[in-house]
């Protein structure tokens, strides 16, 4: 990996890119144009000192995961994203899962803005989301990628989320599902370490997968339906469905109201009460 490209390269895509089209506040006048480094931190999700010094060419391993919130963060195209990953060190292995964010899906995130969205890895963690995702699920920059795995979550807590309340038979069948699809996710990636990591882990110190693990059952997850329980508008139901992306094998998680529920108007009410200080970023500890 070449340090001084690296850096060079996102100096240049920091100073081109327009705070106003990344939902920062332009109040005054600026000395430079683009963004700030303290903003790119703010909407990448990583610290002030990791962004000096991936610019200064002294962190030579940034993570798949903290390019993929760069590449967000600063709007990027595919041919750029693929650059910046190459510059990384993270060259496209068939082998190894995908966390890139197409500009296609950065589209789509951006353009469904009255319905939540999620994106996640073939391993079922969430790498990018909307605002109102994160207005109705709470702000997953708060964790980082580890505790935003749905697995780990679902098989140490018997929930996939805080806010999410399943009954007994919807529980068990997302839980068969995600399992089932995550088999499939093996053989398409033999050779991803942290895909292997969270099948051991899991497997280790959960009975409830091991079970559905050793039925070898595959199968793609496609919908379910979740109670999301808000501190501020209360119940809310949600149909959610999962479509997948061709080249990436993203999941994207798109919630819309449960036909005959209130949802339409939760959702709305949290739009308006709970996505002003939010940023549409994937946000990974540096």
């Amino acid at each position: 990996m070449s340090t001084g490209e690296l850096a060079a390269s996102l100096r240049t895509w920091r100073d081109r890119t327009d705070p106003a089209e990344v939902g920062m506040a332009v109040n005054a006048p600026r000395r430079a144009p683009g963004l700030r480094r303290e903003e790119l931190a703010l909407l990448a999700g990583i610290s002030i000192d990791y962004v000096v010094r991936l610019e200064q060419g002294r962190t030579r391993t940034p993570s798949a995961q903290v390019c993929a919130a760069l590449a967000r963060a600063l709007r990027l195209s595919d041919a750029e994203q693929a650059h910046l990953f190459r510059l990384a060190g993270h060259a496209p292995d068939l082998g190894r899962i995908s966390r890139r964010i197409p500009s296609g899906v950065r589209r789509i995130l951006d353009a469904l803005h009255d319905s939540p969205v999620g994106v996640l890895d073939a391993t079922w963690t969430l790498i990018a989301w909307n605002p109102l995702y994160a207005a109705l699920m709470g702000d997953p920059s708060a964790t980082d990628p580890r505790g935003r795995s749905t697995l780990r979550r679902l098989f140490a807590t018997g929930e996939a989320d805080d806010r999410v309340r399943h009954t007994p038979e919807e529980r068990d069948a997302l839980a068969r599902s995600l399992v089932a699809d995550l088999r499939g996710s093996t053989s398409r990636y033999p050779h991803d370490p942290e895909l292997s990591a969270l099948v051991a882990d899991l497997y280790a110190g959960s009975r409830w997968f091991a079970d559905l693990w050793d039925s070898g059952v595959v199968a793609g997850h496609q919908q379910s339906h979740k109670t999301v329980v808000h501190p501020e508008v209360g119940e809310v139901e949600l149909d959610c469905d999962t479509l997948t992306t061709v080249e990436d094998d993203l999941r994207l998680l798109v919630f819309t109201p449960t036909p005959g529920s209130d949802a339409r108007g939760r959702l709305d009410l949290l739009a308006t009460l709970g996505t002003q200080s939010m940023q549409v970023s994937p946000s990974p500890r540096g």
